[in-house]
């Protein structure tokens, strides 16, 4: 046989051997609807989960706090390059912006939070929290992971993206107002919509959850100076004690929520910090207290803040007491979250796609706090919860607390939902543009 026929031969055989690649775009579904299932089946695959759970485990074991993320950011855009993403940094001092697709309208946006909690990790495993009284306490980490395995799937499709998916990197959520900041150095510039997701501890493995209007409510910080005029705690009568009006103030503040605001109308007033005396004998000059105000309508949140500073200032008076009321900046105070209702139709119709009815839940209110909601101030934003309970799995702690840990069975579903909603929100736009168009040309035929 001549070399050239050993040749054919060679790449005959090799091609009937060779595995289908993961890039292979003709496998791309024509039916739109099929588009969800096709991505989950892509993230499912061993070779891709294994890579972003290497990826979340890497960030797991080196977490950073609220624009501090400059390992984050890094790995960040190592994975970028190595997909052949363009990106832009520094963004809002630790944050990275993607781009995919053709570089022209329409821009759909996914956003993944970065940073990690000041948390000590009390869970023992092999990638256990590197940093002293620092983890990932809220999943961000696997946030991170599933954006960046939803970038992997769009780069592989990219010639079947009709317009730009941008990627938000953000750092500083938990509490810094790191969206903000994004949006302050230019994240949304022609962005149409906006969605992100949280890891959810009660949800089960393979179900979402979503809801229209307001999910998670608006949040600010105050704090508190009451001065009185201390003195021995035996002759109280030659003093005025702040501890006493500190002690009415917040008797005070509980009323605004159960005899001022409607009970519909979900509010928060809570006192958590209390800070006078040092001595069981003596009363002190002064009392420091401070706490949180939450509500799921923006209204509802700046009337708290009106009453707060009243009821304070007005009970300490009673009591013969002076008191300044200090709010956090107003870039700490969180609007609420409130879902645009027809992305809310979208999202539902992508993830039943994916995941069936049964699976796709309408998500509780809450009275927990995103900066997800500046995005949405701006533009229609969604945001919406993955799934990641897993009942034979050892329960662990829920967000926020130092024995928190993800399921990592959580990541496939994630990305898969994240690249579909892109995807197909693009072309859709693609098709709704080409309609109108159609109708003008009609009308001018006429």
């Amino acid at each position: 046989m001549s070399f050239f026929k050993w040749v054919y031969v060679f790449l005959f055989v090799h091609l009937l051997l060779a595995k289908p690649s993961i890039c292979n775009t003709n496998l791309f579904p024509n039916d739109l609807e099929k588009i969800p299932k096709y991505f989950l089946n892509h993230t499912k695959r061993s070779d891709f989960f294994e890579w972003m759970v290497k990826i979340r485990r890497r960030l797991h074991e080196n977490p950073e706090i609220g624009f501090e993320e400059f390992e984050t950011s890094k790995v960040i855009r190592e994975e970028l390059e190595k997909l052949g993403i363009n990106y832009k940094y520094p963004v809002a001092i630790t944050g990275v912006l993607g781009y995919i697709g053709t570089g022209y309208p329409p821009f759909v946006a996914l956003r993944a939070d970065m940073d990690a909690l000041p948390i000590q990790e009390m869970v023992e495993w092999e990638h256990k929290s590197k940093v002293a009284g620092k983890m990932h306490a809220c999943g961000h980490d696997a946030h991170v992971a599933m954006l960046l395995g939803a970038a992997r799937i769009l780069q592989e499709h990219r010639d079947k993206i009709q317009g730009t998916v941008v990627l938000v990197f953000q750092p500083g959520e938990e509490g810094y107002g790191g969206a903000k900041k994004m949006i302050e150095a230019g994240a949304l510039e022609n962005i149409e919509a906006i969605f992100a997701l949280h890891v959810n501890s009660a949800l089960p493995v393979g179900h979402v959850s979503g809801r229209s209007g307001p999910l998670l409510a608006g949040s600010g910080f105050f704090e508190a100076l009451i001065k009185g005029k201390g003195g021995h705690a035996a002759i109280p009568h030659h003093t005025v004690d702040p501890i006493l009006a500190a002690s009415n103030v917040i008797v005070s503040l509980q009323q605004i929520v159960s005899r001022e605001a409607d009970p519909l109308d979900s509010q928060v007033v809570t006192v958590g910090k209390f800070q006078g005396g040092e001595a069981f004998n003596v009363i002190p000059d002064s009392v420091i207290i401070g706490g949180t105000f939450r509500a799921l309508l923006r209204e509802s949140l700046l009337r708290l803040e009106k009453r707060i500073e009243e009821v304070i200032t007005s009970q300490a008076a009673v009591q013969r007491c002076t008191a300044t009321v200090i709010f956090a900046d107003r870039s700490k105070l969180y609007p609420p979250t409130i879902n645009d209702d027809n992305l809310h139709t979208f999202f539902t119709k992508i993830a039943t796609s994916m995941l069936g009815p049964l699976n796709v839940k309408e998500a509780p209110k809450l009275t927990g706090s995103e900066d997800f909601s500046f995005y949405q101030e701006k533009v229609p934003g969604y945001f919406f919860f993955v799934g990641m309970k897993n009942e034979t799995h050892v329960k662990t702690g829920s967000e926020h607390s130092p024995t928190f840990m993800v399921n990592e069975d959580v990541l496939p579903y994630g990305a898969a939902l994240h690249a579909s909603l892109a995807v197909r929100y693009l072309l859709e736009k693609e098709a709704e543009s080409t309609s109108q168009e159609r109708i003008i040309i009609n009308h001018d035929e006429l």
